[in-house]
């Protein structure tokens, strides 16, 4: 079984909600492997993680998910979570929505357990949006919380020991700059 999925899904054409590619492209910096330049780049993978970036959550993801031990969801929201980050952790529950292509996390996981009898410890992160006009640049208010996002996720991957021991806090961020990738 392989070891951790960090998955990212939104519209990057659409303002902030394309964040999550951004914040796995600011990680793969702080691991220090190279980012892709585009999200329609593939991610560097590692012996412990491996990165994806969709549009949207499909069922077909579910056959993806059921080989890893540990998946983090990464996706923006828009002001209905009181937190502008926020990391929770992700049970199987079906969700039926009014919408055909709409899939949650929780729906993923059940469909993963369901079908492939595998069910991925699982924590969703979720970053606020602002504006969702057609453009590929985040806003300054989101791009903002990039490097907020990102710690999370690292305190997330040394808490399951993923990383291995919690590492000191250190600003890794020097000269990167989200709101301009």
């Amino acid at each position: 079984m392989k070891r951790t999925l960090l998955i990212g899904y939104g519209n990057p054409d659409r303002e902030d909600d394309g964040v999550a590619w951004h914040i796995l492209r600011a990680l793969s910096v702080k691991l220090g492997l190279p980012a892709p330049d585009s999200y329609e780049d593939d991610f560097t993978q590692t012996a412990q993680m491996d990165f994806a970036f969709y549009l949207q959550l499909t069922p077909e993801i579910a056959e993806e998910i059921a080989a890893y031990e540990y998946v983090c969801f990464v996706d923006a929201h828009t002001g209905s979570i009181p937190e502008p980050v926020r990391l929770i952790g992700v049970d199987a529950d079906f969700q039926r929505s009014p919408f055909t292509h709409h899939l949650t996390p929780q729906s993923l996981i059940s469909i993963c357990e369901t079908i492939y009898n595998k069910k991925p410890d699982a924590a969703l992160l979720s970053v606020r949006g602002y504006r969702f006009l057609f453009t590929r640049q985040l806003s300054q208010e989101t791009a903002e919380l990039v490097p907020q996002a990102v710690e999370r996720i690292w305190e997330w991957l040394h808490l399951k020991n993923i990383l291995g021991q919690p590492a000191e806090q250190t600003n890794s961020f020097a000269g990167f700059n989200p709101y301009n990738n």
